[in-house]
């Protein structure tokens, strides 16, 4: 019998254990214009879902932000890291972030690089190390550990990503920083992810390198997964892993620029607390705690469109999980299993058409679809059928597949089902096509489209056409990238773009990328005029544009 363990154990395992076929020759994989996750991408994305732990002095202040009000010798709690520890592997999770900065400059382990920390306060005498605890628990359940460390610091006065006001400044934050960064990367052993939320001015690269060459870095220049654009837990789909190499460097792109064109592979992390929206523990905000309901929304719409999950469980001021966040953390662990923890038949393919026969005819109501992302993500459009009483009728469409696809059917007797590629980039490698009978409907919401938020969104366009004012952003002279984002994905094409200053055409300050073909360069030599682009889209029916300085 396939226990609930060994169900996400299997989840864990990923590539690895569903695997089992043959693949596409190389020169056929060599040959295709498709991003390729690294190795340490495909491992990551087996994971699927993570557990962050949010604690600071922000717990004991009843705040979302530390005030710094929090006397040192206030800060005595019983902290059990075990106990968070099994409130993940309750979730289902296989990895732990943990904040170890937030972005008061507190510090969770043993550092001299500040007075504002732990080892400054009565717990253990000053010699607790709440960042070697929570790496101590990890290993002994088997949980992967990440790390938060906030590059803003309230406490020293470095602003988001870490920037300071005068260069004496910076560089004395720079030396900090990058002495914590590396007493978190060489201490505690192997780091799963890192977290530069906001990302970072800091210079990094060099410490990643040389000691998480194989960690996630979340954001800055150095990203190899993407935010997915929202606190609420949802991604957008389709979520493609791949962007461009233009929004790669930004370091901040989000699911919104994800595109199946993208030349660089960046898979998405949707992050949410289970007291939405509120990420630290207070007296007061128990009452947020999502239901089991919610909880499964988010799964569909993150994990189910190809996404990692990551849920936040924060502990009380004693430093203890309050006993009915982990009571809802397990109800959900348990729910995703009865529905999901065992297939009623599937297998593995390629090709066009995928065939997955049933032992005999029985019900089924949702179906579970994986790629071999070692290849790409090849699939751009699919549809499903059934074959009911010898006759083949449609079950239900998408676009991306990705990582994973959760797809809700229509409940059905069936005697086989039938993958069908409508579009694909090359030939199109499933290495998991799984039938289940969850016997549940899916949350009202599944399919429901997800706002995502953007800071360069300037506009939509709708039935082929466009006209964007852009004064209001184009705020100095320089050169900006105009990217075009359709929705649902579908591959278009930029047609007879017009750049309009004070209603005059410039032809001359337009063109297209060369890095991305769904993206044009407008080089602004002076402002203070009306700025215009107009056009049509070709292939496309609706998107957004958005708009970023070079």
């Amino acid at each position: 019998m396939l226990t609930r363990r060994r169900f996400f154990s299997t989840l864990a395992c990923g590539a690895a254990a569903l695997q089992s076929y043959a693949h596409s020759d190389a020169s056929s994989r060599a040959s295709l214009p498709l991003a390729l996750p690294t190795a340490q991408q495909t491992a990551w994305q087996s994971l699927e879902i993570g557990m962050f732990v949010h604690f600071a002095p922000n717990t004991w202040q009843n705040r979302e932000y530390d005030d710094l009000s929090t006397p040192l010798s206030a800060i005595n709690p019983h902290v059990n890291t075990d106990d968070w520890v099994e409130c993940a592997a309750g979730l289902g999770a296989k990895y732990i972030i943990f904040v170890a900065k937030h972005a008061g400059g507190f510090c969770m382990w043993q550092t001299q690089t500040t007075k504002y920390g732990i080892r400054n306060t009565p717990w253990k005498s000053g010699h607790g190390d709440v960042m070697a605890d929570v790496a101590a628990s990890c290993r002994e359940h088997g949980l992967k550990l990440g790390v938060y460390l906030s590059p803003k610091d309230a406490n020293f006065g470095a602003g988001p990503a870490g920037r300071c006001k005068t260069a004496q400044k910076q560089a004395e934050y720079n030396r900090i920083y990058r002495e914590q960064l590396t007493e978190l990367l060489t201490r505690y052993g192997p780091i799963v992810e890192i977290w530069f939320d906001g990302s970072i001015v800091v210079p990094v690269g060099d410490i990643l390198k040389r000691y998480a060459s194989d960690a996630m870095v979340f954001q800055g220049p150095e990203a190899s997964i993407r935010w997915v654009g929202n606190e609420d837990g949802f991604a957008p789909y389709p979520a493609w892993d791949a962007v461009s190499q233009a929004d790669a460097k930004t370091g901040v792109a989000t699911a919104i620029q994800g595109s199946p064109n993208g030349a660089v592979w960046l898979p998405v992390e949707a992050d949410v607390s289970i007291l939405r929206p509120y990420w630290f523990w207070s007296s007061t905000k128990q009452k947020n705690l999502l239901s089991v309901d919610e909880l499964m929304d988010i799964y569909y719409r993150s994990v189910g469109r190809g996404v990692q999950m990551v849920l936040n469980l924060p502990p009380d001021s004693n430093g203890l999980m309050p006993k009915e966040t982990c009571a809802r953390a397990r109800e959900f662990g348990e729910a995703v299993f009865r529905r999901f923890g065992r297939s009623v038949a599937e297998t593995s393919g390629s090709g066009r058409s995928v065939v997955l026969e049933l032992p005999s005819r029985g019900r089924i109501d949702h179906v579970i679809l994986q790629e071999d992302c070692s290849q790409g993500q090849r699939v751009l459009a699919y549809r499903l059928e059934g074959n009911c009483n010898g006759h083949w009728v449609d079950l239900a469409k998408g676009s991306a597949i990705g990582h994973k696809r959760i797809q809700p059917v229509p409940p059905t007797v069936v005697q086989a089902v039938r993958f069908i590629a409508e579009r694909s980039i090359g030939r199109p490698a499933i290495r998991r096509f799984a039938l289940f009978n969850a016997g549940v409907n899916p949350p009202p919401r599944w399919n429901a489209p997800v706002r995502i938020w953007a800071d360069d969104e300037v506009g939509p366009w709708r039935d082929y056409h466009y006209r964007i004012n852009l004064t209001k952003k184009v705020v100095a002279a320089a050169q900006y990238r105009l990217s075009f984002v359709s929705q649902g994905g579908a591959p278009l094409t930029i047609e007879r773009p017009v750049l309009l200053i004070g209603s005059v055409p410039v032809p001359q300050l337009v063109r297209r990328s060369a890095s991305d073909p769904d993206a044009l360069i407008l080089t602004m030599t002076a402002v203070g005029e009306e700025v215009v682009i107009e056009g049509r889209i070709k292939g496309a029916e609706q998107g957004i544009l958005l708009l970023r300085r070079l």
